[in-house]
């Protein structure tokens, strides 16, 4: 699904690949990752990373956009697949300096009601967490559903009426908040690659590779 959505960026913007350099490839709690960095002409910064373990019976891919010049709130698609199951997150984080109608999101989100919700549990940055948000469970009968609801909603936000980016310096500032605290206050995914690569190269691999807010 990864690809769909990157292929949706591809289509809209230039692309000019990243050097991720060390963070090419991670072996991480059983689970190997590769990760490829963007950066999309008059959008901002593209991460993909994916990853497969435990003989291949789990796959996680990931697609995040950091806008830096489009002002759009920050993405994170998440796909969990393992033993079964099928798990959709993405998340909207509030990093907007003018407001946003971001209503064909909702209605997308809304037109995929009939999909069972996943409880995201409590977490430091809920209250940057904008409610177009998606959180979802299903198994391999609804891998279909799932991937439309991911396309669709994914293009709602992509062609949500943002402008440009005027005060760069609150939009930087605004993104590195929710990278800071993921750091600092920990997260699903940011507490194990701390445990398995250390606080400093952790940061790094955020700042840099992920979030390029450096």
């Amino acid at each position: 699904m990864t690809t769909t959505l990157f292929r949706v960026i591809s289509d809209n913007y230039a692309i000019t690949p990243i050097s991720v350099g060390e963070f090419a490839k991670l072996k991480v709690n059983g689970m190997q990752f590769t990760i490829q960095a963007y950066h999309a002409e008059g959008l901002g910064h593209v991460s993909i990373m994916r990853a497969k373990g435990f003989f291949g019976l789990m796959k996680m891919d990931t697609l995040m956009i950091v806008p830096a010049e489009k002002d759009l709130p920050l993405y994170s698609y998440d796909r969990i697949q393992a033993m079964g199951n099928d798990v959709l997150i993405v998340e909207l984080y509030d990093t907007l300096t003018q407001p946003l109608d971001l209503s064909l999101a909702s209605h997308m989100k809304a037109k995929f009601r009939h999909l069972a919700e996943r409880d995201p549990g409590v977490h430091w940055y809920d209250s940057i967490k904008l409610p177009e948000s998606i959180s979802k469970k299903g198994n391999k009968a609804n891998r279909d559903d799932l991937d439309a609801l991911a396309a669709e909603h994914f293009s709602a936000y992509l062609n949500a009426p943002a402008k440009k980016v005027v005060d760069v310096e609150k939009k930087k500032e605004l993104s590195a908040r929710y990278v800071n605290g993921l750091l600092t206050e920990g997260g699903p995914s940011t507490d194990v690659f701390k445990k398995a690569l250390g606080d400093e190269k952790t940061a790094k691999l955020f700042k840099t590779v992920l979030f390029g807010i450096e």
